[in-house]
């Protein structure tokens, strides 16, 4: 990417994508009031990730300017019958802000194919959808979360021609997103947003000699130029810390964010909340200039601030007292030339293995590290309304 803005708080700007620069400024009396309907699909990883971070901004637009938001996670074929990670996180986050989030789940937690569904699959598809129109239709929520909507269409599990009807009516103001494999044809011609997730395999060679570095695996990139890349991060961030709030109380995250200096991002203060809560099992700095960094009109600041967060991440990573290091925007910073390559990857091949790094952001040019990735999934833009001229929404996409 060849720039970044951060939101600006002294003149109450806002972060609008235009694909052309990357991320630009709009006023709050453009912020969008218009809900728009995202679809995130493709055999890559970090779709229902990708709705958990929407899940974690509007909890904090909710809890920074108490304003009349509230979002419903409604998630398809994940039934009560199997534990996942970023359960603990929400639940929290529930108990503490009750009025902010709803969740419900539906299906069974095991996989199986349109060949082994079965009636109950069909009922819980079907309740899952009643409850979902319900919440459509009663206009209580700013945004619905509809997650695995996709497979459980592919699965022929619902009718498409209810869903497109009811997706196409909603009201003006709430935000749906839907995610999962396959999503039909029909759910993308009224989708506003469509990013699919495509995943890059890591080829091995039989002689791992032929390897310029051994890959210590743990290692996820998120990157592309379509939309989930840094939303994805902090779905991956709130499954983190739910796994060491459930499972393993030195599950310690670290949450460092590049090029993103100043305030106003709607997930900090659903973050802070957590860390009130848990404050040993999650850490969060941001770096940078609350400002667009030019490729070309790099100011001293910018390599300060970029360095200042890479010795912070290369002590964090080294010292095994983190499970999870979210690296978010790191590849633009070191496209920027903001920072050098070398020692980035010798940070990740040295890293602890039980150590888990997620890197994002977009990139011209693939820095070297991307082939000690063992899950690489870009996000390719297929629609997105900021080509329309729609500008971005707080609590939503930043």
């Amino acid at each position: 990417m060849d720039a970044v803005q951060s939101s600006d708080s002294s003149s109450g700007a806002r972060r609008r994508s235009n694909p052309g620069i990357g991320i630009v400024t709009a006023a709050d009396s453009r912020e969008r009031s218009l809900g728009q309907l995202h679809v995130y699909d493709g055999e890559g990883k970090g779709k229902s990730q990708a709705a958990l971070g929407v899940v974690l901004r509007t909890i904090g637009l909710g809890i920074c300017e108490q304003r009349r938001t509230r979002v419903l996670l409604l998630r398809f074929l994940k039934g009560p019958g199997r534990a996942y990670d970023e359960d603990a996180a929400i639940e929290a986050l529930q108990q503490g802000f009750p009025h902010l989030i709803d969740q419900v789940r539906t299906g069974r937690a095991d996989y199986f194919n349109a060949d082994e569904a079965t009636k109950f699959d069909q009922q819980e598809a079907q309740r899952g959808w009643d409850i979902a129109r319900g919440a459509i239709a009663s206009a209580l929520y700013s945004v619905v979360v509809l997650d695995e909507l996709n497979p459980v269409l592919d699965l022929g599990l619902l009718d498409i021609n209810d869903v497109v009807k009811t997706l196409s009516a909603r009201p003006d103001g709430m935000e749906i997103i839907v995610t999962g494999r396959a999503a039909p044809q029909p759910l993308i011609q009224i989708a506003d947003l469509h990013s699919e997730m495509r995943a890059h395999r890591r080829i091995e060679p039989k002689d791992d000699s032929l390897l310029p570095f051994p890959s210590p695996g743990g290692i996820e990139i998120y990157t592309g130029e379509g939309k989930g890349k840094s939303t994805s991060a902090l779905g991956k961030g709130l499954q983190a810390i739910g796994r060491g709030i459930s499972q393993d109380k030195s599950h310690r995250v670290l949450i460092l964010q590049w090029l993103k200096g100043g305030n106003g991002y709607t997930e900090d203060a659903a973050i802070a909340a957590l860390r009130e809560s848990y404050p040993h099992l999650v850490d969060h700095l941001r770096s940078g200039r609350d400002a667009i960094v030019w490729r070309g009109q790099q100011e001293p600041i910018d390599y300060v601030e970029a360095e200042r967060a890479w010795e912070i991440a290369r002590a964090a990573i080294a010292s095994g007292l983190y499970k999870t290091v979210i690296l978010d925007e790191l590849n633009p910073t070191v496209d920027l030339e903001l920072l050098p390559v070398e020692p980035i990857v010798q940070a990740l091949v040295r890293k602890p293995s039980e150590t888990e790094v997620i890197i994002t952001g977009r990139c011209k040019h693939p820095p070297a590290y991307f082939d000690l990735a063992n899950i690489h999934s870009e996000m390719v833009c297929h629609k997105h309304y900021a080509e329309q001229g729609v500008d971005l929404k707080r609590g939503v996409d930043y």
